[in-house]
């Protein structure tokens, strides 16, 4: 069956980085968008960023632009979230989500677009 699994989250001060990364399984990875959303706690999941099947495009959310950068291995079957700059706005738990896009240069930016989901990575930033 599909699998997603997330790692990398951790506790890490304001201003810090963190590197998450996105393993997949029981899918052919380069037939799948991917994207990586976020859940504060309260608060509705929210999209953060995501890139094509072939890695041409991306799309970040505005907070995070500049500070965020996802990219993703093919070969390896996973995508990464490196996130610099960390703020105490980003503390959330970071899901990946796959999507089979028949458009390699397409990106997905709706929860309802994505088939499958990881099980999430806390990241907590300190201030």
């Amino acid at each position: 069956q599909v699998q997603l699994v997330e790692s990398g989250g951790g506790l890490v001060q304001a201003g810090g980085a963190l590197r998450l990364s996105c393993a997949a399984s029981g899918l052919t990875f380069g037939n799948y968008a991917m994207g990586w959303f976020r859940q504060a706690p309260g608060k509705e999941r929210e999209f953060v960023v995501a890139i094509s099947r072939n890695g041409a495009t991306t799309y970040y959310k505005d907070s995070v632009k500049g500070r965020f950068t996802i990219s993703r291995d093919n070969a390896k079957n996973t995508v990464y979230l490196q996130m610099n700059n960390l703020e105490p706005e980003d503390t959330a738990v970071y899901y990946c989500a796959a999507r089979n896009s028949v458009v390699s240069y397409q990106v997905y930016i709706r929860e309802d677009d994505y088939d499958y989901w990881g099980q999430g990575t806390q990241v907590t930033v300190s201030s």
